[in-house]
């Protein structure tokens, strides 16, 4: 492996920190979010997933990154925080 392909992947790593920062960051305000639904249809609120989805797409393309990987990424992670949501809604626990 080349010194410059180290340093990517040092860098990479750097990132991924910082974003695994933001998504807990990101749970604690889904979790808050959460506790004042009073149901199913509000967690999954699809029209809510759209708006975010759109805004965010729109922010990857004025950051220059691909609006189709952001938007991917991010349906993902919707989906997983739903899931989430709807496991502390039966269960009062996020483990």
């Amino acid at each position: 492996m080349t010194d410059a392909l180290s340093d990517i992947r040092t860098r990479i790593d750097d990132v991924d920190t910082r974003i695994v920062a933001l998504i807990a960051e990101r749970q604690t305000l889904v979790e808050a979010a959460g506790a004042l639904k009073t149901s199913t249809d509000a967690v999954r609120a699809p029209a809510r997933v759209e708006q975010v989805i759109e805004r965010v797409r729109a922010k990857a393309a004025d950051a220059g990154a691909s609006p189709e990987v952001v938007e991917a990424a991010y349906r993902a992670l919707i989906a997983a925080f739903i899931e989430l949501e709807l496991t502390v809604a039966r269960t009062g626990s996020t483990a």
